[in-house]
């Protein structure tokens, strides 16, 4: 049954990753990560198929050894929080206390993304 659960998960985590990779506030490799872990537990296979991905299986394979973000992920990565927080800050119209919650929290995300190593060439 866990084999089961853990395959939903990973084709779930695996469309969220594949419509991010169109819309640009939903992240694509962080879906991919997670639907990797599901299917190293479901379908060896498709944990392969994300792994040896062209394009993505590189940085899959980057936060599995290190926990290594490419240095330009991480620009786009706080690129979009910031883009994020200023559609939602101007078409929200948030309180103050709101506001500053919701800028700490990405605050502390940027500030996780950014202290991740970079990958080694």
């Amino acid at each position: 049954m866990a084999r089961i659960v853990f395959l939903l998960l990973g084709f779930g985590f695996a469309a969220l990753g594949i419509v991010g990779a169109f819309l640009p506030l939903l992240p694509t490799t962080v879906f991919l990560i997670l639907a990797a872990a599901c299917f190293a537990r479901s379908s060896p296979r498709l944990e392969a198929w994300i792994l040896g991905h062209r394009r993505f299986g590189p940085l899959v394979r980057a936060w599995r050894e290190n926990g290594a973000i490419p240095r330009k992920a991480k620009v786009l990565a706080c690129t979009g929080m910031t883009g994020g927080f200023v559609i939602f800050f101007l078409s929200a119209h948030p309180g103050l206390w709101l506001a500053l919650g919701v800028g700490a929290a990405l605050a502390g995300c940027a500030a996780f993304v950014v202290s991740r190593p970079e990958p080694s060439p």
